[in-house]
């Protein structure tokens, strides 16, 4: 597999497919729910999905797509090369903005994240990575992430972790909030990864995501030095949902020993 040559190809057809997003925008948008009324799906996702599908299919035949809206393999191992693909990653926004999403798309072998894209169609920018080659906001390299403190830090968390759920202990979640400098929440899992691989957040968390919101975002990440895990500090799991945080090297572990208490 050339990663370089597959690179230039992925690029080209992302922008591809940001400019079809962004012509959408002129036209009527037909909207759905699937698992339950904020779970959006639009027919752009749709679409968007399928042209990388047929676009894989095409030119390379061997590999398999695993993509949120249903249209590619059924994934059940990590063997080979596998598309882990969210044609609009913050559907809602997508919908109710019209910016603050972004096409995600990671390129794993045998398991191992090989190449990752995040595309924040509106603004035009492309955060992408090679693994082993540094990670990349357009054409500028992002340099690796600096030393920080939980005191200096911004998080990015969706507020709903701070009220009471089924995954964690959210009286340990609000202290976090408190001790940290800051916490946003942008309504996309690619573009929050990707502000924390360009330093702009200093970390990441959810309780529920699923491989494609994830894929890309892990690659790029990694490349800077940043650290990603589920909540029990295990790899990633890319075949089914589970907990996510990626974050600042310095800060990674103290969230998870000190804030983090899953039920």
């Amino acid at each position: 597999m050339d990663l370089h040559e597959m690179d230039r190809y992925i690029k080209s057809l992302i922008k591809e497919a940001g400019h079809r997003i962004r012509t959408s925008f002129r036209g009527d948008i037909e909207i759905e729910t699937k698992a339950h009324v904020n779970d959006l799906v639009t027919n752009i996702d749709k679409e968007i999905e399928q042209l990388f599908i047929e676009r894989i299919n095409t030119d390379y035949p061997g590999h398999r797509i695993f993509g949120e809206e249903g249209f590619g393999n059924d994934i059940q191992d990590l063997k080979g090369v596998i598309w882990m693909l969210d044609p609009i990653d913050g559907t809602m926004n997508f919908v109710h903005q019209q910016r603050n999403f972004a096409i995600s798309l990671g390129i794993y072998k045998d398991g191992v994240g090989e190449l990752g894209y995040i595309y924040d169609v509106v603004n035009d920018d492309l955060y992408h990575a090679v693994r082993g080659g540094g990670a990349y906001f357009n054409d500028e390299k992002l340099p690796m992430l600096q030393e920080t403190s939980i005191s200096e830090s911004i998080i990015g968390m969706n507020a709903m972790w701070a009220t009471p759920n089924k995954y964690v202990e959210h009286e340990s979640t609000i202290r976090l909030i408190r001790d940290v400098r800051g916490t946003r929440s942008y309504g996309s899992a690619a573009l929050e990864l990707a502000f924390v691989a360009s330093g702009r957040i200093d970390a990441y968390i959810s309780m529920r995501l699923s491989p494609w919101d994830i894929a890309g975002g892990s690659v790029i990440v990694r490349e800077v030095g940043g650290m990603t895990s589920n909540f029990k500090g295990d790899k990633e799991n890319l075949l089914v949902q589970d907990t996510f945080m990626a974050a600042n090297p310095s800060i990674h572990g103290k969230i998870l020993s000190e804030y983090i208490q899953p039920k």
